[in-house]
């Protein structure tokens, strides 16, 4: 499949905009960014890049804010439907949200979500 990386942006805008309002209405200080790929050449969807929020202690005025990391390049590799891609990144965003709130992969799998 083939997409701007502008218009893969909107998409990622678009899906977390349609996300329950109790899923990200806690997330605190994390900004979304859409990326090529990984720069270690993996085959991620996506990373969450922060300190998940069952770890924090003295976390909060001057830290630098997390990072959602949704990686447009697999994403497109592995769709092939504006629908399948939708579908994807709503899963992408789902699970790096859930280790936001400090779900681990095993538990995401258990849901769905991986």
């Amino acid at each position: 499949m083939e997409m701007s990386a502008e218009d893969f942006e909107q998409l990622v805008t678009d899906q977390l905009d349609l996300l329950p309002d109790d899923m990200v209405d806690g997330l605190d200080n994390v900004v979304f960014v859409v990326e090529e790929e990984p720069e270690d050449g993996s085959d991620l969807f996506g990373v969450y890049d922060g300190v998940a929020q069952t770890e924090r202690g003295q976390y909060g005025f001057g830290e630098l804010p997390d990072r959602i990391v949704v990686f447009r390049k697999q994403h497109l590799l592995e769709c092939d439907t504006l629908e399948d891609l939708e579908d994807e990144v709503h899963t992408t965003l789902v699970h790096e949200i859930g280790h936001f709130y400090g779900i681990d992969d095993e538990r995401l799998h258990e849901l769905g979500w991986a």
